[in-house]
């Protein structure tokens, strides 16, 4: 028997080439443009027609899809003239988001194209592929048999599905029939798919929420029409099965799933599959068709409005106009189909059976993330990385990061000594630092550096403000060391501040940046003992976050880290730490290289959002635990005020202020 196919090396036109092949002394003529022969090869290899002889069962014809007659040749012609028992129309765009002019060229002049090569060769049977779009928004059950009623099929992917049909019924002239498939998904025994369509749109949110929420907190998912979906093996299958039949000229087959989806039920199946926290609670998409078109037409003229709803589509992927398709009307009846397979063996599966292939197939291979370079090299190589206070602790573990990762990597501190060592060391890993001497408290000296910076690098395009200075002591130790306040204000707000303003410039020239600061858990906790280093913080902390609204149209971003306790030189004066639970400085740098990786708006462990969310909701309790946390620990030699050397009072720590040291890992008492 003899097939010829457009469409071959397509997702489904693949797979029924194959299944074709299968047949005793098939071969197959498939429609190939003349600068994919190189795709031959490979083609035949797939299909498994690995030697010259079994090659010869899969023949390339030469054309194009937009051409008469399929641009076919007239030799061409001439050959397969009365000798296509079978011509399968599958090649068209299956795109929601192309352009009206590529679907009217390629859905409907093409298939005007293959009805008459199929009528210029004499073919015995023209199959054609369409869709369940064909039939529009549709207000009900559309049935097989139905086609004039069609309604609503103003969307270009509707339209040209729609009149493509069109043009078989009424001007093919040998005998035709109609496959209308519901939305394709992978296969259901290896959930294999070439692209993201239909339900994978959804797969991003999907996974934010996952990585998000623990899989046991209820969600609130959103409810609509119904959706159809069905595995390109059932399509094949079935397509294969029903067009061998006879009696099936001038007859429309739905290759749907018999029972149908609601949007929230496939949305619950696939985080089901994801292991993705279960929607317990549905909101109904319909509900927003209460809104005026005119309200909502209005709300998108602003230009803030559509940079945000733009901003969240790219982020998850969303094209256009998929939320228009959410409360989709139809649904197919397929009892003709289900005839024609009776018997067969072929049956659609249940997508809560396959789900899961599905979900696996596409995190492995269909994650737009992993196409992504998201490694600290692709990030920071080759561009100019500056880390205050990088002669030790965080900041000289994240120079040594950026330096390995291959940018060309500043660092600052007061302390000549330090510096050449931290640069000794690098170049005994096989990289370089660049070193400058600068007292970031010093607004005088903080000019002459940046100065340096502009002069000698062009500035910068990533900023670590890790330079900083902490002082653990009790408000009421505090009353006349007015100056520990001014000091660490100094440092780490105006410090930081003076060198962000003195690079931003340079930035805004680039139309790109990003700078990084280290602030700390403890501005999410409010730890007592550290008021004057968590107002620095607090105070850096507010102005990154109204920075970070004036430059979002710039190019330029900013994350703030709220660093859990480090162990660093800045500790080491209070004893107490050394039985606290601590992140190593290579463990903090991470932190820093993420922040520059992913470039998020904030970066804080779990326990710091706890007792964020503490302080938002329970004030009054949080700080009675902050209060019996406070009165648990004593303040250091330091704080209170004892000399180099001199030795304070032993002091044994209760049982309760043990159990807290471990307990609150990274939180500053």
């Amino acid at each position: 028997m003899q097939y010829f196919v457009t469409g071959a090396t397509g997702f489904i036109g693949k797979r029924l080439v194959k299944k074709l092949l299968e047949r005793k002394g098939a071969t197959v003529h498939f429609l190939l443009r003349p600068e994919s022969e190189a795709k031959v090869a490979d083609l035949r290899e797939y299909w498994g027609l690995n030697d010259a002889k079994s090659a010869a069962r899969a023949q390339p014809v030469y054309g194009n899809l937009v051409d008469k007659k399929l641009g076919i040749s007239g030799e061409a012609l001439k050959q397969l003239k009365g000798q296509i028992d079978h011509c399968y129309h599958l090649a068209a765009i299956y795109d929601l988001g192309a352009d009206e002019e590529s679907q009217t060229q390629v859905n409907t002049e093409g298939t005007r194209n293959a009805v008459e090569f199929a009528k210029a060769i004499d073919a015995k049977h023209f199959h054609h592929v369409s869709s369940i779009a064909a039939a529009g928004l549709y207000e009900g059950v559309f049935r097989e048999d139905m086609f004039e009623e069609a309604e609503n099929y103003d969307h270009p992917y509707f339209k040209t599905k729609h009149e493509s049909e069109k043009i078989v019924r009424t001007e093919c002239k040998v005998p035709w029939s109609v496959y209308r498939p519901a939305m394709v998904v992978g296969d259901s025994r290896t959930g294999e798919m070439d692209k993201i369509d239909g339900p994978y749109y959804f797969f991003k949110l999907i996974q934010r929420m996952r990585q998000l929420l623990p899989p046991w907190m209820p969600t609130i998912g959103l409810e609509g029409g119904r959706i159809n979906i069905v595995p390109v093996d059932f399509v094949v299958d079935a397509l294969d099965t029903i067009s061998h039949k006879t009696g099936i000229a001038k007859q429309c087959y739905h290759l749907v799933d018999p029972q149908g989806y609601r949007v929230g039920d496939v949305l619950d199946i696939f985080s089901k599959a994801a292991h993705a926290p279960k929607m317990n609670l549905f909101i109904n998409a319909a509900l927003l068709g209460f809104i005026p078109r005119s309200v909502t037409k209005g709300l998108m003229a602003l230009a803030p409005v559509r940079r945000v709803r733009n901003a969240v589509m790219k982020d998850l992927g969303l094209p256009e106009d998929m939320f228009t398709f959410v409360n989709y009307p139809t649904r197919f009846d397929c009892r003709q189909a289900q005839t024609m397979l009776k018997g067969s063996g072929v049956e659609c599966p249940n997508l809560k059976d396959y789900a899961w292939r599905l979900w696996d197939y596409w995190e492995r291979h269909l994650d737009p993330d992993l196409h992504i370079d998201r490694s600290l090299r692709g990030a920071v190589a080759g561009k100019v990385v500056l880390v205050t206070g990088g002669s030790s602790g965080i900041g000289l573990a994240a120079a040594h990061k950026f330096a390995e990762a291959g940018a060309v990597t500043l660092i600052c501190g007061r302390d000549a000594d330090k510096l050449e060592d931290a640069c000794k060391q690098a170049h005994k890993n096989g990289y370089r630092f660049v070193a400058h001497t600068v007292d970031i408290a010093d607004m005088v000296d903080c000019d002459r550096f940046i100065g340096e910076v502009v002069r000698e690098h062009g500035g910068v395009d990533f900023l670590i403000n890790n330079a900083g200075r902490s002082i653990r002591r009790a408000i009421e130790s505090s009353y006349d060391r007015f100056h520990d306040f001014e000091r660490t204000m100094q440092l780490n707000y105006f410090g930081c501040l003076r060198v962000t303003m003195g690079l931003l410039p340079g930035m805004v020239t680039k139309r790109k940046g990003h700078v990084v600061n280290i602030s700390s858990i403890g501005v999410l906790t409010n730890a007592p003992r550290f008021s004057a280093y968590v107002a620095s913080k607090a105070a850096l902390d507010a102005w990154t976050r109204c920075a970070s609204s004036e430059f979002a149209d710039q190019g330029i971003s900013f994350t703030t880290i709220n660093m859990p306790l480090v162990r660093t030189p800045m500790i080491a004066p209070t004893n107490i730490y050394k039985n606290v639970p601590t992140l190593s400085p290579e463990e903090a740098a991470d932190m820093v290289a993420q922040a520059c990786i992913f470039k998020p708006v904030r970066i804080a462990t779990r326990l710091g959002i706890t007792g964020q969310v503490l302080h938002a909701l329970v004030p009054r309790v949080a700080q009675i635990a902050m209060n019996t946390s406070f009165r648990m620990f004593p303040d250091s030699s330091a704080a209170k005020g004892l000399q180099p050397g001199e030795k304070a009072p032993k002091q044994q720590l209760s049982p309760e202020a043990m159990a807290m040291q471990q307990m609150m890992r990274g939180i500053h008492f």
